[in-house]
């Protein structure tokens, strides 16, 4: 009898705004993982902060999955739906004495800051209420609960990427796990979540690892399995800098609206970061079936958008014919009126384009009236043959 415990990974977004492409990235990691190994890959959407959460944001989410092919097993878990689990486990850890009521104030909060930033110390609440009790100046006021972080010896995340990563203990101060308002924060919500849908394997961003620290601290509290971590090297832009705006879009979105094709994006990703020799281009078998871990590089990748380009030329000018026709006309229906022309011209147009909309706008001149004018792409990509056909 096999009793291996079920691989199960999972993608976890905040529908704050654009699906990242690094969270797209992180997202078919997951993806290949639970496939390679026969196991779930869930989507949790992330979505406690009403105020930054928006139904367009979800659908972006949901929408750039589905294009991508990176499809999930059941359905989606909405985060928000959870929070009574969420108060439920804070007051487990709260009337465990593992967890405490802290009432400071602001001003407090602030000058515990400032003295912590004086000493370099990372430490920003300095313990206040951990040994204190209320009086009656505190009963019916609001209050936060923290957890009771351990104060000696140290938390080891072994990670499967980073290796064993230390922590000392006396550098994790009592962070809060539910607010004033009662709200959990992402502490404490990501940590029983994982445990109810019972994950396996976190892949997510080198960015998480000091709270994946702090995250084991709670799974010990509660006497919980701790899943496996392995946290990425973050992308960034094409100067080393972290990946923002001014290195291009940020979206995934953008690409497919651009007109990137799905399976040139999941393999540029793909080896951004791992590798499997010297080998560039993968079939989707073949990414599931040679994706690990032990490939993932340690370092930081950089986004080349010329190299994702050349990877999409790759995928367009080895697709049918008829399947990027169909591409061409989803973005203009006019193009249904000269099917035959393009299929005639498609073969070569293809080869030295880099996107669907460079492609469009290599054919557009078969909308000109006779004799055609061609555009300097046009006239510079076809072959005196293949003018003739369309001239």
């Amino acid at each position: 009898m096999n009793n291996k415990t079920q691989v199960v990974t999972r993608f976890a977004p905040s529908p704050t705004g654009y699906l990242h492409i690094g969270g797209v990235r992180t997202a078919l990691f997951n993806w290949l993982y639970a496939r390679k190994n026969n196991g779930k890959f869930l989507l949790r959407i992330e979505d406690t902060d009403q105020k930054r959460s928006s139904l367009d944001a979800i659908n972006i989410i949901l929408e750039g999955l589905e294009w991508l092919g990176i499809n999930y097993n059941d359905i989606p878990i909405y985060q928000n739906s959870n929070i009574n689990r969420h108060k439920e486990i804070a007051n487990k850890l709260l009337n465990e004495g593992k967890a405490y009521k802290c009432w400071a104030s602001k001003e407090e909060l602030l000058g515990m800051k400032k003295i912590a930033q004086k000493n370099n110390s990372n430490i920003g609440y300095n313990g206040l209420w951990r040994d204190k009790e209320p009086t009656n100046n505190e009963l019916g006021k609001p209050y936060t609960i923290r957890f009771k972080a351990k104060k000696n010896g140290e938390t080891i995340v072994n990670d499967k990427v980073q290796g064993d990563v230390l922590f000392q203990n006396n550098s994790i101060e009592d962070f809060i796990i539910l607010r004033s308002d009662g709200s959990p924060t992402y502490m404490l919500s990501a940590v029983v979540d994982d445990h109810d849908m019972m994950v396996t394997d976190i892949i997510r961003g080198d960015d998480h690892l000091n709270n994946t620290a702090k995250q084991i601290q709670i799974y010990n509290a509660l006497d919980w399995k701790i899943p496996k971590f392995s946290h990425i090297p973050l992308i960034h832009g094409d100067d080393g800098s972290k990946l923002s705006k001014r290195h291009g879009a940020l979206g995934i979105d953008y690409y497919e609206k651009k007109g990137f094709l799905p399976e040139a994006i999941k393999n540029y990703l793909l080896r951004l970061g791992w590798s499997h020799g010297d080998k560039e281009i993968f079939s989707e078998e073949e990414m599931i079936k040679l994706f690990n871990l032990k490939n993932i590089r340690k370092s930081s990748s950089r986004l080349d958008i010329e190299k994702l380009k050349s990877v999409n030329n790759f995928y367009i000018k080895n697709k049918n014919n008829n399947e990027l026709f169909d591409l061409i006309k989803i973005k203009n229906i006019e193009f249904s009126k000269y099917e035959t022309s393009i299929l005639k011209i498609l073969p070569e147009i293809k080869t030295k384009t880099k996107t669907i909309d460079e492609l469009i706008e290599s054919v557009e001149f078969i909308f000109q009236k006779r004799p055609i004018k061609l555009n300097e792409k046009a006239a510079e990509i076809l072959t005196i043959d293949a003018k003739k056909n369309i001239i």
